[in-house]
């Protein structure tokens, strides 16, 4: 079967599986359906890629997707049903971004044929990828970590009160991976001296809860970060003269070299 020209996966032979869901930015011919491009672009999970280009370095696979989560969101359950019960959230097609502004122009949100569509073309292709390569990397390694890479803005009183920790780390609460791995992640995080939590506001979606199965040799983490920890954030509400700022990657080193720690954590607990 041929890849999708929007799929992109990178194979390495390490039991570590990198995702990387929420950085596109092909609005699939959507432009004029949408209020703005650059709002259906905003809630982008900005230069995640370039932060995590070291993954490919320790030998990881890593599975990108460059259509844009404005279009549909591979990190939701693909019937609907929130992940988060009573908190504000996306859909699977989000009609609103993050801060509740209505993405679509009067009328031409999507209907439930345009989520089907949406679904066959771009969701079950990526986690098809997904579940590709865990069972290729389940082939050679009794265990194997599945890291999935996010990020969000540091203040969006929709979503949360106050300012996000710059770590956020999911497990589904624990469910997704084995707690020892869970713990030396976190060890790195409190080592670093800067704000963290583990299964706080962001516990992992449909990722890390459909594709974690410990028991069957699979580890799943998401990590959240908060863009202050890696770009230059504004203060205060983003407009298209401040969002997005460039990478500049002798700011985002310090994260940078954070990540790199416990990716490589990850690597070599799944090896013991």
């Amino acid at each position: 079967m041929t890849q999708p020209s929007w799929l992109e996966v990178q194979r390495g032979e390490a039991p570590l599986l990198v995702s990387i869901p929420h950085t596109g930015l092909d609005l699939a011919g959507l432009d004029d359906r949408f209020v703005s491009p650059w709002l259906a672009r905003r809630d982008a999970d900005w230069w995640i890629e370039k932060l995590y280009d070291f993954a490919s370095d320790l030998g990881a696979t890593v599975v990108r997707t460059s259509i844009s989560r404005s279009v549909i969101d591979v990190n939701r359950d693909p019937s609907g049903v929130s992940l988060y019960p009573g908190q504000a959230t996306t859909e699977l097609c989000p009609t609103t971004t993050f801060d509740g502004e209505p993405l679509y122009k009067t009328g031409q949100e999507p209907d439930a044929d345009d989520v089907a569509e949406r679904r066959k073309a771009y969701f079950e292709p990526y986690h098809a990828a997904l579940e590709g390569e865990v069972a290729r990397l389940r082939g050679s390694h009794d265990q194997i970590v599945l890291y999935d890479c996010h990020s969000i803005r540091s203040v969006i009183p929709r979503l949360f009160e106050g300012r996000l920790p710059l770590f956020n780390l999911g497990t589904n609460s624990g469910n997704s991976t084995d707690p020892v791995l869970e713990r030396q992640v976190a060890d790195i995080m409190a080592a670093t001296g800067r704000p963290f939590v583990v299964n706080g506001r962001f516990k992992g979606g449909w990722i890390t809860r459909y594709h974690g199965n410990p028991e069957a040799g699979v580890h799943a983490l998401q990590m959240e970060l908060s863009c202050r920890g890696y770009m230059l954030e504004p203060e205060g509400r983003v407009d298209q003269a401040n969002w997005p700022s460039r990478y500049d990657p002798d700011f985002a080193a310090p994260m940078r070299k954070t990540l790199t720690e416990i990716l490589t954590t990850a690597l070599n607990w799944a090896k013991a």
